[in-house]
């Protein structure tokens, strides 16, 4: 880049020829996120901005990521961050990327518990009048009395901890377990959960799948979900190749039919979940069908497949019978 005034526009055009000409697949999309994260913005606000001219630093760590991505480095790598659902999660390299898909895998998670409560502000006027009238004692007393619900579910190869989180910070009444094999996940999972202000409601344990969890918590859960290595391996071979290149396999590979650790998870989850708890797994698109025969054939009720935001099957959920 030479030294006269670079404008945003100017470093948009730059960065998304520069990209094109390495073989991004979408160079546009690509330079847009790194200006806008660069600059603090949104894309909105970049071409609103298009003729403010960047400062040196600016410019510098332009070039640091514009020279990485071109070397096909994801951009969430880049920036060492990501939007899911509600929240924003940090990210690093050695850590599974959070996918769209798995904002689906969430949602039904997430139906799959008593609704969450609606806040104080959400409550009928007929209820309000009727806290008014009580004294301030006996106000307190209620309050007191009153015992929170518990809901108790298990994230199992939490990565990030997306998920944990989001289950946490968008239902009130969870407390979450989540698990990882992968020291580097662990210890991103917990600075994401204590960066959102949850880590009283989620703990994180280091270990193979479930193993790590308490035996006397077994029967007690109310719903397992996971996104767990599930691409079968001759799959692999044909992945994007910043996938391929930058993101652990250990979170990828499923083995030769992609549901070498579902069938694990499945049987934890005979165990683990109280009767009527429920599971939620997000699984190759070639592979739900055979998963769910394997969940109806191990006692499992109210097995279904959901698709993904393209229109692919992709989340298997199911109960544990009453």
């Amino acid at each position: 880049m030479e030294d006269d005034i670079w404008t945003v526009r100017r470093i948009l055009d730059w960065i998304e020829g520069y990209l094109a000409q390495r073989g991004d697949g979408n160079p546009r999309v690509s330079a847009q996120w790194l200006v806008g994260e660069a600059l603090g913005v949104s894309r909105m606000q970049l071409f609103l901005d298009a003729e403010r001219p960047l400062t040196a630093d600016e410019r510098a760590v332009l070039r640091d990521w514009t020279r990485r991505r071109g070397q096909g480095e994801p951009l969430q790598y880049i920036t060492g961050e990501t939007a899911f659902r509600h929240i924003t999660v940090k990210v690093r390299p050695g850590v599974l990327i959070p996918r769209p898909e798995t904002e689906v895998l969430v949602s039904e998670a997430l139906a799959l518990l008593p609704a969450a409560p609606k806040p104080q502000e959400a409550l009928d006027a007929e209820m309000l009048r009727q806290y008014a009238e009580l004294t301030s004692a006996e106000l307190e007393e209620d309050t007191n009395s009153e015992e929170t619900p518990s809901l108790l579910v298990a994230d199992i190869c939490t990565g990030t901890g997306c998920i944990a989180c989001s289950i946490a910070a968008e239902h009130p009444h969870t407390h979450v377990v989540a698990t990882d094999i992968a020291p580097e996940a662990v210890a991103l999972a917990h600075e994401n959960a204590t960066a959102l202000d949850l880590e009283d409601r989620i703990d994180i344990i280091q270990c193979d799948l479930a193993e790590g969890i308490d035996g006397s918590l077994l029967g007690s859960f109310d719903l397992v979900v996971s996104n767990p290595p599930y691409v079968p391996t001759d799959v692999l071979a044909d992945i994007p190749n910043e996938v391929a290149e930058f993101e652990p396999s250990l979170a990828l590979d499923g083995g030769p039919d992609g549901l070498v650790v579902f069938r694990r998870l499945l049987d934890w989850c005979a165990r683990a979940l109280k009767p009527g708890g429920a599971f939620a797994f997000e699984l190759h698109e070639t592979c739900l069908d055979d998963a769910a025969a394997e969940a109806e054939r191990a006692g499992f009720a109210d097995v279904r497949i959901v698709e993904d935001l393209a229109g692919r099957p992709r989340v298997l959920t199911g109960r544990k019978r009453q």
